[in-house]
């Protein structure tokens, strides 16, 4: 979180200040005043980031509940020392396959459901890799607090085969990775990554 600028990080606490306080609103003036706060939020966000202010301040009310971090999951799938990887349609870089955890659904649910839509492959996941504080820049969401979960996979099924959100599945040798979506998945993910695959009882990284 230390590469996040100091202006989006205030305007991030206005933003889940706003949130929580119109989620517990009792009559117009709180309404009003935490109403205002999401405004100067917008307000911030669009003098210093890329992003028009209507649009921001619509999808800030648009937020519903008391503020709380959002969860990406990632999962770690190795055959024969190689990475899986899938080509982001977004961007066309590639990262390991994952995406915001759904309601309903435990995080290792989460994280076989997105590996098989995004890949093609079955996979149990095994072990929790890591727990970060994902900074999400570059996505609408970034604007969101988040923390990234990383799982490593085993693979039991399945065949290459992209999705709607991936145009190529692929195995990478560690050494000779393609161009990483950073958002998703990094260098420092990845050796994580090979680490908990080099030594097995490595335990879990976290921030």
């Amino acid at each position: 979180m230390n590469d996040i600028p100091q202006w989006l990080k205030w305007a991030r606490e206005i933003q889940a200040i706003s949130q929580i306080g119109l989620t517990f609103a009792h009559n117009d003036y709180d309404i009003e005043r935490n109403t205002r706060l999401a405004e100067i939020a917008a307000d911030i966000i669009e003098r210093y980031g890329d992003y028009e202010k209507e649009t921001l301040l619509h999808d800030f009310l648009e937020q519903p509940g008391y503020a709380t971090p959002k969860i990406d999951v990632r999962g770690a799938v190795i055959r024969d020392g190689k990475i899986l990887l899938v080509k982001e349609r977004m961007d066309g870089k590639w990262c390991m396959p994952g995406g915001w955890a759904d309601v309903g659904e435990a995080p290792a649910e989460s994280v076989a459901r997105e590996v098989r839509e995004e890949s093609g492959f079955v996979v149990q996941p095994s072990k929790i890799i890591a727990v970060y504080d994902a900074n999400r820049s570059g996505r609408p969401l970034s604007l969101y607090h988040a923390f990234k979960i990383i799982f490593m996979c085993t693979l039991l099924s399945g065949e290459a085969t992209p999705s709607n959100e991936t145009e190529a599945v692929d195995f990478f040798d560690f050494d000779e990775l393609p161009e990483l979506s950073q958002n998703r998945t990094n260098a420092f993910h990845l050796a994580e990554v090979r680490a908990h695959f080099l030594s097995p009882d490595r335990p879990t990284s976290f921030d």
